[in-house]
């Protein structure tokens, strides 16, 4: 519980010593915030929310063990008004989706943090989401499109990492003119006119990490 309602209890989850570093140094100018616990892994962020139940919790994505997102989902669907800001260095509208998706109130670009964290922080204490232009324009920017299917996100996940038809074919247990079914569809959805162009597309866009 808060002791002093007044003060902004914070949780820190990130798997760099310097980021955590300095986001310490930047709430610690702010008299009315308070940095109470931080964490490394998915799982240690879990655990320090449940210790200390902040009032608001800034996320990594990319986390060792359990994934950002999803130690979102889980400590979202245990405490439904945790409120979460997602600290990135991906602008991509599909990663940015899903992170709100599993419960995340907000979204902040590292590159941004010197400048906006208080601020950011101080409108979701408030009940606002908060989410960058631009992150938000390409999520607009993509609201109609054909989205991926699950398969289609794990075939394209091989083709990134360079295998062919005939070995995701033997991968999955299926059948190589699926497999070119599939990378049909990818192109299609993703607007791209080969393999590599699917790749760099859906890596910008966040639907499979690099």
């Amino acid at each position: 519980m808060n002791a002093n309602p007044d003060v902004i209890r914070i949780l820190a989850v990130d798997d760099h010593p310097i980021m955590l570093d300095g986001l310490a140094a930047v709430i610690g100018t702010e008299p009315s915030m308070e940095l109470v616990a931080m964490a490394s892994t998915g799982e240690e962020a879990i655990l320090q929310y449940r210790k200390h139940r902040p009032d608001v919790t800034l996320m990594d994505l990319e986390l060792p063990g359990i994934s950002g997102e999803e130690a979102i989902r889980i400590i979202h669907n245990e405490h439904s008004a945790a409120v979460i800001l997602v600290l990135t260095t991906f602008k991509g509208d599909a990663q940015a989706l899903r992170a709100l998706q599993a419960g995340a109130r907000g979204y902040l670009l590292k590159s941004s943090v010197r400048h906006d964290l208080i601020d950011t922080i101080r409108a979701l204490h408030e009940g606002k989401k908060v989410i960058p232009h631009e992150i938000a324009a390409e999520i607009a920017g993509h609201a109609i499109d054909e989205r991926l299917t699950s398969r289609e996100v794990i075939v394209l996940k091989y083709v990134a990492n360079g295998h062919s038809n005939r070995i995701v074919a033997d991968m999955l247990c299926i059948s190589e003119a699926t497999v070119k079914v599939h990378v049909k569809n990818i192109l299609g959805k993703l607007g791209a006119a080969s393999r590599t162009q699917a790749v760099q597309i859906a890596h910008k866009r966040g639907i499979i990490e690099r």
